[in-house]
């Protein structure tokens, strides 16, 4: 959480666990070793070796993933590599599911993504180390797009820790948060000791009243959710590597590409950690360019797509952070984390966007939405 290292809030996975777990698989017997743990916190993940085969091992409480939520996700990735995008492969148990279930958990098990994960010990929100990375990551991010925009899956609906767009594009945001209050007790829980209307009309509504109008035109497909640098994995370990692979479609949804083009640019090129510290997040301008223009050599934008990516940051994150207040409220029962979700990040961020740096950010944007022509 922030910048420190927090307990995870579920058990690490053990030996026995993963080898009971990879025999139903039907991987190759012998004890399980695992070699790495993910640090993440929010759920429990490993590089697990068995029997001569490696792979990657996630588990989740049923409270934050159920198995239909999970076999949306894998649809995708089969539906991605069909088309040539490097996802790592998902295995298949004996009936042809992909989820296992044991007791409060399920499980998933994919195989390794090829290449360096240059960004594993990476803290969330932190920039792109070059920006030759920057325009990998967009021009991966198009090709992304490119293929997901024939998945037909509807837009999956809103859970714990997921992303969406279901608030922001409602005739009436405020009644669409209050809807899915009535329908998630813990996050109501919550939000009925908050000034939330107060605070989402303050903050929010302004930004959503703004972009509205360019919802119609922007063309629904799904997308990754959390297109962040260690969330790819690289050709090489120097600073002009390109992007070998896509991992983790935990936030992936039916969205925009611009809402998805704007959550990269919320997930890198801000730095958001040094905000509650310091009052101030410094921008990677450059790194935001060169993630556009990565982009645009695959998948061209119009001027409205460019203006939608301005007008969508600073209330991108609004449908993820609500999830992550319902996380720490009435899933692992963190009332400070909670808050630190509610007014660090789902206010914080927003708030942000209207003073001196985030509206520097936004001309910028615009800017070069001016200057784009308004058809490609």
């Amino acid at each position: 959480m922030g910048k420190t290292l927090v307990e995870p809030d579920w058990p690490p996975l053990t030996g026995e666990e993963a080898g009971t777990l990879l025999a139903r698989y039907g991987l190759p017997g012998g004890a399980a070793v695992l070699r790495w743990h993910s640090p993440r916190p929010m759920s429990a993940a490993a590089l697990v070796r068995c029997g001569g085969t490696e792979v990657f091992v996630k588990r989740h409480h049923k409270l934050v993933r159920t198995p239909a939520q999970l076999s949306a996700e894998h649809a995708l990735a089969d539906h991605l590599r069909a088309l040539g995008v490097a996802v790592p492969a998902v295995l298949r148990l004996p009936d042809g599911g992909s989820v296992a279930a044991s007791g409060d958990y399920v499980y998933e098990v994919h195989a390794l993504a090829p290449g360096v994960d240059v960004y594993r010990d990476v803290l969330s929100w932190e920039p792109f180390l070059s920006v030759q990375h920057a325009r990998a990551a967009g021009a991966a991010l198009a090709r992304f797009h490119r293929a997901s925009a024939s998945f037909g899956l509807p837009e999956r609906p809103p859970a714990v820790l997921t992303g969406s767009c279901a608030v922001i594009t409602a005739a009436d945001p405020l009644a669409a948060v209050g809807r899915l209050a009535a329908r998630r007790p813990g996050l109501a829980g919550y939000l009925d000791r908050r000034k939330w209307r107060e605070d989402l009309t303050r903050y929010h509504l302004p930004a959503i009243r703004e972009v509205a109008p360019l919802f119609p035109g922007l063309g629904r497909l799904w997308g990754h959710g959390d297109w962040h640098p260690s969330n790819l994995t690289w050709t090489s370990a120097a600073s002009d590597a390109g992007v070998a692979a896509v991992i983790d479609l935990g936030l992936a949804n039916r969205t925009f590409a611009v809402h998805d083009l704007a959550t990269a640019i919320e997930r890198s090129a801000v730095a958001w950690l040094d905000l509650a510290d310091t009052g101030q997040a410094a921008v990677d301008r450059a790194a935001v360019d060169a993630l556009l223009d990565g982009y645009q050599a695959v998948r061209p934008l119009t001027r409205a797509d460019l203006a939608g990516v301005a007008g969508l940051l600073p209330v991108v994150h609004l449908e993820y952070a609500l999830s992550e207040v319902e996380y720490f409220a009435s899933v692992v029962r963190s009332p400070e984390n909670a808050d630190l979700a509610y007014d660090g990040y789902l206010i914080g961020h927003t708030r942000w966007f209207a003073g001196p740096d985030g509206q520097a950010l936004l001309s910028h944007l615009q800017r070069r939405a001016d200057r784009q022509p308004a058809a490609p």
